[in-house]
This record gives C-alpha cells, sequence and structure tokens, in this order.
C-alpha cells in the first residue's frame, strides 16, 4: 500500500472500516491512510430516523464517509458518513477497488521479479499514473496495447514480460459498441455504384483509428438502409470516431448527389 500523504483533506471522500460501534459515535479506520483512525460521531451517521446506531454501521464493515474536521497537530480526523451521496459513494467504491486491484498486479510482480513493492511502485506505478492519472487505467492500456505501452512510458526491460502476463491474467478490458442507421439513396443510374463508393470511404476512414483498437463495421439492412457499428474501448473515442467517419461521408454523398442521413441508436 501507498500512502501518499499522512492526512486527509478537509471534504475528501475515503474508504474505511469500521473498528469500534458506541452509542455516541463510532471509530474507524481510513484504509489509504495505513489505517489512521477517524471518528464518526452519532450526529454524522444518518439523516434518516433510526433506534440505534448499530443499526447502521457494523465492526468489519466498509464504508465510504466524507472528512469534516483535521486537527493536524493532535493527528485527529473527524468524519461524515450522512453527507457522502449514493453516487459519490459508488464512484468512491469502484476507484478504490480498481486502485487496490492494480495494487495487487504489481505485487504479485514485484514477488516474482524479487524486487519490494515500493520498488516497482517506483519505476512503473509512479510513471503510469503520471501518464494516465489513474494506475489501473494505465494497465488496461497496456492490456490492450502491449508492450507498445510499457516502451512509451520507459519502464524497465526486466518488468516486460512478468508485468504483461500477469496484465493478461488479470485485466480484462471490455469492448464497447455505438451504432446506427444510416440511409443513402441515389436517383443516379449508377447509384449503386456512389454508394459503394461512399460506404468504403467511410471504412477507409475509421481505419485511420486502428491503433486505437477501434473496429467499424457496415451492415446491409434492406436498401437504402445500412448498420453501421463502431466497436473499441471507451465511449469517448467512439464517438470521436463516429463524428469524422460520418462527416467524410456526408462530404462526399454531397459531391455524389447521393442522400445521406443518419439515426443514431440508444446504448
Amino acid at each position: 500500500m501507498i500512502i501518499r500523504k499522512e492526512l486527509p483533506e478537509v471534504g475528501e471522500l475515503v474508504v474505511a472500516t469500521v473498528r469500534e460501534v458506541y452509542d455516541y459515535g463510532a471509530y474507524l479506520n481510513l484504509d489509504d491512510y495505513g489505517g489512521l483512525e477517524a471518528y464518526l460521531p452519532w450526529s454524522e451517521v444518518t439523516s434518516r430516523w433510526v433506534r440505534s446506531i448499530h443499526d447502521v454501521v457494523k465492526p468489519g464493515h466498509k464504508i465510504v464517509v466524507k472528512v469534516i474536521r483535521v486537527n493536524r497537530k493532535r493527528r485527529q480526523v473527524d468524519v461524515s458518513l450522512k453527507r457522502v451521496t449514493d453516487s459519490e459513494r459508488k464512484r468512491k467504491m469502484i476507484e478504490w477497488k480498481r486502485l487496490h486491484k492494480a495494487y495487487k498486479i504489481l505485487e504479485i510482480v514485484a514477488q516474482k521479479i524479487g524486487v519490494s513493492f515500493d520498488k516497482i511502485y517506483s519505476d512503473v506505478g509512479k510513471r503510469i499514473e503520471k501518464e494516465y492519472g489513474e494506475l489501473m487505467t494505465g494497465l488496461e492500456e497496456i492490456a490492450i496495447r502491449g508492450e507498445e505501452v510499457l516502451k512509451e512510458l520507459q519502464i524497465p526491460e526486466n518488468y516486460h514480460n512478468t508485468l504483461l502476463n500477469e496484465i493478461k491474467r488479470h485485466v480484462e478490458v471490455k469492448r464497447v459498441k455505438i451504432s446506427g442507421i444510416l440511409m443513402l439513396r441515389s436517383r443516379h443510374g449508377d447509384g449503386i455504384k456512389r454508394i459503394i463508393e461512399i460506404l468504403r470511404s467511410m471504412e477507409h476512414t475509421a481505419n485511420k483509428f486502428s491503433e486505437h483498437n477501434v473496429r467499424l463495421n457496415i451492415y446491409l439492412v434492406g436498401s437504402p438502409r445500412y448498420r453501421i457499428e463502431i466497436e473499441g474501448y471507451d465511449y469517448r473515442s467512439l464517438e470521436n470516431v463516429l463524428e469524422e467517419v460520418l462527416t467524410h461521408g456526408r462530404k462526399l454523398s454531397e459531391k455524389l448527389g447521393v442522400e445521406f442521413a443518419f439515426n443514431r441508436e440508444k446504448r
């Protein structure tokens, strides 16, 4: 576990393990701060009426709390449970689980290579976080693009094989898809030829993004309707590809005198 700073900041969301529960409040250990003790007052447990604090928090449970007071001299931290929204709790738990999964992968690699966790975090983890902002995001990029990413980040070669093997075993990156129906209609005698030219040109435009593992598929639904599907690993990239493909297709259609319309399907 890497402890980036000794104390959390006021307003910060943290994952904590409930240690002891009393009628007046609960004592927690902040997981990402080396088990630093924090106090959860009864008044900060919930906004709804409950018979007892024991109905809300129990020893051993992991909860997401918000820091409301920090006494740096005494190293005392007070937190709130009721000030955490459902969306904040879900987001924080996802981030926390992703981070600890990434830490576990680095720990396995460190053990197999024979270095300390601090060493592999310094050589690998810090470089990934600097480039991608989040450790797991970087590991997912390595899972997609392989050793190319390690070379770009200048990760020492002695980590490459073991790191790639463990990422392959533990990181599964799901492909996502966006789609829609394309309408192409021509009244020219060689209309079919013109439509094929447009479709092939759109495919060629999408191929420019192959290095980002984006794939375009076009299927005939029934003239003049064609289904477009774009697959990849993140929606933002797919939206950018779709916009460029449609812009190119629309311009070529105007040039060739072909009617062009696109209706986006909901995810």
